[in-house]
This record gives C-alpha cells, sequence and structure tokens, in this order.
C-alpha cells in the first residue's frame, strides 16, 4: 500500500511544526512549499535528518515550486502573513485573500483530488476563498480553527481546577475569531460538566481567554504568532481523515441549513474521515448559544462580502 502524501503550503512557524509532527507520526510523505528559496529545502532536509533517531522512513522535499505537490492527498495552506500585535485576524483579510487564492489555484492544478485544510487567518474567509477558487466539493475544503480554539479553552480549565488536560472535553463553535462560541454545557470534566465545577464568572472569564488566545501569545511574542498549538491541531484533522477515523471535531465548514445557517463556512461539530467532511454533528444548542453563533456566522458573512469588494473573486 502507498504511503499518502501531503502538501505543506507555508513553511514557516506553523507548516515547519506541521511537518514535524506528520513525520513523528508517520503519516505521509510530506512536501513542503515556500517561496523563499533554500528556506523549505533546509527544514526538509533537517526533518529527513531527525528521521533515524525518531524512528521514521518517510520521503520529506523541500521545494520553491508546485510540481514536487503533484497527486497530493491533503494539502494544507498555512501561506499568509501572521499577526502583529495589536492587529486582529480581520486585519490580515486583503494579503492573505489574495495569497490563498493564488495557492490555491496552483496546488489545485496538480491535485484535482486532493483535501484541502486552510489555516490561514481570517480563517472562515480564508476557507470560502479556497473553496471558491477551487472548486471542490464542500467535503474536501475545510479550516483548523475549531480544533485549537477547543484546546485552549481546555488548558485554561485544567489550569483552573488543577486537573489532567486528558479529561477535559470542550466545544467551541463558530468563526474564528472574537465571537468564537465556546459551549460550557457541552464541555466536561471526567464526564461532568464544567456549569457544575465553576461558577458563571470564573468560566465567562475563561472563556473570553480563550477567545483572546492567539492575540494574548501574539502580545508575548511580540514578532510573531503561535505556531505549535494550531499546528498538533492541523495533524489532528489530517490523521482522522488519513486513518479514517471519523472523529468528531469542530472544525470551518460550509454550513448548508444546519443549525438555521445557510451558504456560509463557520465552526460546527465535524465527523472528519477518509472522504473529508462525512456529516456534521447537530448538537442542540439553547435560544442563546444559537443567537451567539448566528451572530459568529453573520461576522463571516460580512468578511466574505469584503473578499468580493476588494476584488479577489
Amino acid at each position: 500500500m502507498s504511503r499518502a502524501k501531503i502538501s505543506i503550503i507555508g513553511a514557516g512557524n506553523v507548516g515547519a511544526s506541521v511537518a514535524f509532527k506528520l513525520a513523528e507520526l508517520e503519516l505521509g510523505d510530506i512536501v513542503l512549499v515556500d517561496i523563499i528559496e533554500g528556506m523549505p529545502q533546509g527544514k526538509a532536509l533537517d526533518l529527513l535528518e531527525m528521521g533515524p533517531i525518531s524512528g521514521y522512513d518517510l520521503k520529506i522535499v523541500g521545494t520553491n515550486s508546485y510540481d514536487e505537490t503533484e497527486g497530493s492527498d491533503i494539502v494544507v495552506i498555512t501561506s499568509g502573513i501572521p499577526r502583529k500585535p495589536g492587529m486582529s485576524r480581520d486585519d490580515l483579510l486583503s494579503t492573505n485573500a489574495k495569497i490563498v487564492k493564488e495557492v490555491t489555484e496552483r496546488v489545485v492544478a496538480k491535485s484535482p483530488d486532493s483535501i484541502l485544510i486552510l489555516v490561514t487567518n481570517p480563517l472562515d474567509a480564508m476557507v470560502y476563498v479556497a473553496y471558491k477558487v477551487s472548486g471542490f466539493p464542500k467535503e474536501r475544503v475545510m479550516g483548523m480553527a475549531g480544533v485549537l480554539d477547543s484546546a485552549r479553552f481546555r488548558t485554561f480549565i485544567a489550569m483552573e481546577l488543577g486537573v489532567s488536560v486528558e479529561n477535559i472535553h470542550a466545544f467551541v463553535l463558530g468563526g474564528h475569531g472574537d465571537d468564537m462560541v465556546p459551549l460550557a454545557r457541552y464541555t466536561t470534566v471526567a464526564g461532568v460538566p464544567i456549569t457544575e465545577l465553576l461558577p458563571k464568572e470564573k468560566i465567562d472569564a475563561l472563556i473570553q481567554r480563550t477567545r483572546d488566545g492567539g492575540a494574548e501569545i501574539v502580545k508575548l511574542l511580540k514578532t510573531g504568532s503561535a505556531f505549535y498549538a494550531p499546528a498538533a491541531s492541523t495533524v489532528e484533522m489530517v490523521e482522522s481523515i488519513l486513518k479514517d477515523k471519523k472523529k468528531i471535531l469542530p472544525c470551518c465548514v460550509l454550513a448548508n441549513g444546519e443549525f438555521g445557517i445557510k451558504d456560509t463556512f463557520v465552526g460546527l461539530p465535524v465527523k472528519l474521515g477518509r472522504k473529508g467532511v462525512e456529516g456534521i454533528f447537530e448538537i442542540k444548542l439553547t435560544p442563546e448559544e444559537l443567537d451567539a453563533l448566528h451572530s459568529s456566522a453573520n461576522h463571516v458573512r460580512e468578511l466574505c462580502k469584503r473578499v468580493h469588494e476588494l476584488g479577489v473573486l
């Protein structure tokens, strides 16, 4: 059986960290693409030289062209400029929309049967751009956001309660921005909802920290944005697809009537398997939660409208 082929467009911190984790899990052969000459080649060689120590046997290639990506099963797109302190994810819209459009065109020409996973911010609008440009069915275009936001929520809850993060399950839906929707009722510690374990004001503070999770790191780093946790979140999605695990993960996908949202890319609970998005898991939401989700979806629609106004699509 031949190995899967995974191409990563953008070999910066996020892309290289994705490659590192994919290699360690031996999920498939890896192609790292970047416009900077020598950089993806150097990182690929470094990862190859880690193989004898970590115990993986893979083909890992770094390149400045898209030829090597031909026939990819999955393409992870991380290309774009990162946030700087004081910037919101939305501030990146114009530059990154143009980059994602060009990258998608080039990827699709070489791998027309691939599954696209977007990581570039502002995430939901970039998934929309890739979907429109690729012409792929909605099952094969998605964005990584909810897995990361849920991981951040779980981290902060574990810190607050002094328990293992492994005991905590969390759901964060909606757009990957300031109006994301962490669902406290569906967030549990060893099966017990956190609403039973923490007072409302403490939960509200943890939700706010989750919403600000990316900005908190940007502020501390001063010269870039988060990459380890975004990379690990992306790899969890890749693994669920390639191993046909059918994990339920919060991902940015095209809603087509689910939760009363139509024709909008937004974070929802998704079953991820070999075909990509194999179903949207419709959980019951309270009117308040549904309102928050709709408000988040409206914000995404506004961003997508701006993409058209900017003449990118």
